[in-house]
């Protein structure tokens, strides 16, 4: 079984739009929450959100969106995208510079891409409505390509001319999770040499709002405190959007290109709860199996891992149904992992948050520190005795686990070591 690695990462999302500020942000616990206009309606109850700045998306239109500089899109690219696809595609172009790969790296039979989105409801709805003002046959040819949920997919492998494996994952909250440990096997079996890896998200009204009739988002007007994981007065989570890219690389390529890497992956596990369409399983019975699995796969013992990177997404139920899986594999009395989770800086990405996670992991470990989980101001009881901790903390753990769930109680578990 071949080694894999990894050796590019690419960041649009809440907390900044590069490496080295994310990495700033992350150490020194800032969050990317602020009271967001577009929610400021009469009957939302909601006015937090984590959003991805330096990006002007509103506009139906394409060409009306206004974005960093440093990005050249050029007409006929963008007008098939939809908001989350730019940010992906930015980072993708971030990643692909990170990790030193040419064209020839890229466009060729052994590279693939792996993506994980929710589509744009944004694009959809207006998409269907001006079908129902106008008639289906006055409708944008591309309307369907840049909002369904395999726009990622469409858009990318497209522009960046993939020819390897290349498919969308829709596992809700667990979509890049499922990706990034779909991406291993893929080079691990020897089936690629290099694997991208993409989840994205919209970040704008109706990605946000339909959460609401759900009562799962935070209804805090004070965005400093509005995530709060594993914190007593929890009340729910902060939505966020933006992408992040990784890049997966063979032993065999990392050695013939000489370049750094970031760290290795070394296994990874899914499962489910087989309980309920939207909530966790109380006593995180998936999640346990999932993280059980990933250990097995990395031929690892619980002892081992010195940092899990918890899902904790700031709800009630989500937050003490992950505790209570982690309590029952990393026995507190023998092995005490330091523990955060990072949605309190970043919001909840969607489908973007596995990738996203497993994305700080990896750059805080090559930094040497482990970020702490804020916002906390009283402890939530059934986290007692565990290791979670509040404040970043300068060390380098050789195994991290980082953990996901998603709606339908689909949950993965990724682990990796330092090299």
């Amino acid at each position: 079984m071949a080694r894999v690695f990894i050796t590019g990462l690419g960041y649009i999302c809440s907390i900044g739009n590069d490496q080295e500020t994310v990495v700033h942000n992350l150490r020194n616990l800032k969050h990317g929450m602020a009271l967001f206009p577009p929610v400021n309606v009469p009957d939302s109850p909601v006015r937090v959100v984590a959003p991805v700045r330096e990006f002007e998306v509103d506009s139906l239109d394409q060409e009306d969106w206004t974005y960093p500089a440093r990005y050249k899109i050029r007409r006929q690219t963008i007008r098939s995208f939809s908001p989350h696809v730019l940010y992906a595609y930015c980072s993708l172009l971030q990643a692909i510079e990170n990790a030193e790969l040419k064209e020839v790296d890229i466009s060729n039979k052994e590279t693939g891409i792996y993506t994980a989105s929710g589509g744009s409801i944004r694009f959809i709805y207006h998409h269907l409505r001006r079908m129902e003002k106008r008639g289906v046959m006055r409708c944008n040819p591309l309307n369907i390509i840049s909002s369904i949920a395999g726009t990622l997919s469409f858009n990318l492998v497209s522009h960046f001319k993939i020819q390897g494996a290349s498919t969308g994952f829709a596992s809700a909250c667990a979509s890049s999770g499922h990706a990034m440990g779909f991406a291993y096997d893929e080079i691990q079996r020897g089936r690629q040499k290099r694997m991208f890896v993409v989840g994205a998200e919209d970040c704008n009204f109706e990605s946000v709002v339909p959460f609401c009739g759900m009562r799962a988002l935070s209804l805090s007007l004070v965005p400093d405190r509005a995530s709060r994981p594993f914190d007593q007065t929890r009340d729910g989570f902060v939505s966020s959007g933006g992408a992040v890219t990784v890049v997966l690389e063979s032993e065999e390529e990392v050695e013939r290109r000489g370049v750094p890497v970031y760290g290795e992956m070394v296994g990874w596990g899914q499962a489910s709860d087989g309980h309920n369409v939207a909530i966790s399983h109380p006593e995180g019975r998936g999640l346990e199996s999932a993280m059980l699995r990933a250990l097995g796969d990395a031929g690892i013992q619980p002892a081992q891992v010195e940092y899990i990177n918890a899902h904790a997404p700031s709800t009630p139920i989500g937050d003490r149904s992950e505790v209570q899986a982690i309590r029952r594999v990393f026995n507190p009395g023998e092995t005490r992992p330091m523990i955060s989770s990072t949605k309190a800086l970043t919001g909840h990405g969607l489908s973007l948050s596995s990738v996203l996670e497993a994305a700080l992991c990896l750059s805080a470990q090559r930094q040497g520190f482990v970020p702490g989980s804020a916002h906390i101001q009283q402890l939530m009881s059934e986290a007692e005795g565990l290791n979670i901790i509040r404040q970043t903390v300068n060390a380098t753990p050789t195994y991290i686990l980082s953990n996901s769930s998603g709606f339908g109680g689909a949950n993965t578990s990724l682990v990796f070591r330092h090299v």
